[in-house]
């Protein structure tokens, strides 16, 4: 008998990858989770023998969360993404299936598990994956009225200081975070993100133009949007200028 969790954002994935384990009565499903944020919750709580786990996902991705599980189960990748199958099996996935799969492809995955008995030979290249897990997000969860969203870092246009909180502005959107701006200057690349007042933080890759205003300067963002640069960040600025 083998302990399974399931991993996937979309409903139609999780029920698909159930509908199959039907036929393995050795397989017993002890939960499901649609994030990496409650995948690692439900794993590190559970600690099943497998997991069928998604790539992309909100929070974090599946590679995120196998750096973040204090057990290391067997993995089937399941995805729709090709582009991450030479990644899975540097980490010795059992197998990579791309959606969508067919019941007999679903099979395969499952004849190589019973082959796949070394629990151990995964972890050397897992915990490497810790080792080379970006420090940065790329991706990031924000409240949007009474959900969170996942956006992509890279959107983030500027940030404000909103109180004790702080707006993330976008192209289309503007969210309201509950970290305060000093808080998110830590969370994020300085090398994107630089800091130019007490109330603001720009993305560099979203930055129009600069201009001069009397001993400091106003930066124009790509959408509009107006910047000060105030004197005591004005060093923030001048490190970048050659």
């Amino acid at each position: 008998m083998r302990k399974v969790i399931i991993v996937d954002d979309e409903v139609a994935g999780r029920q698909l990858i159930k509908e199959y384990l039907e036929d393995y009565p050795e397989l017993i499903l002890l939960g499901e989770a649609n994030n990496g944020v409650d995948a690692v919750k439900i794993i590190n709580e559970f600690k099943p023998d497998l997991v069928f786990l998604d790539i992309q996902m909100p929070g974090m991705t599946g590679f995120d969360v196998l750096t973040h599980l204090e057990e290391l189960p067997q993995i089937i990748f399941s995805t729709a993404y090709d582009q991450y199958a030479l990644k899975a099996f540097e980490v010795h996935a059992v197998d990579y299936l791309l959606k969508p799969y067919t019941k007999e492809r679903f099979k395969v995955a499952v004849d190589r598990l019973k082959h796949n008995t070394d629990e151990n030979k995964a972890r050397p290249l897992t915990e490497s994956l810790l080792m080379d897990a970006p420090k940065f997000p790329e991706r990031i969860l924000v409240q949007s009225q009474n959900r969170l969203v996942t956006i992509a870092v890279e959107e983030v246009i500027r940030i404000e200081a909103y109180g004790d909180y702080s707006k993330l502005v976008t192209e289309s959107k503007t969210y309201v975070s509950n970290y305060g701006i000093s808080i998110l200057e830590e969370k994020l690349n300085d090398a994107i993100f630089i800091r130019v007042h007490r109330s603001s933080i720009i993305n560099l890759k979203a930055v129009k133009e600069l201009n001069k205003y009397t001993k400091s300067y106003d930066v124009t963002m790509l959408n509009g949007d107006v910047v000060r640069v105030s004197r005591g960040y004005m060093g923030n600025i001048k490190k970048l200028m050659y």
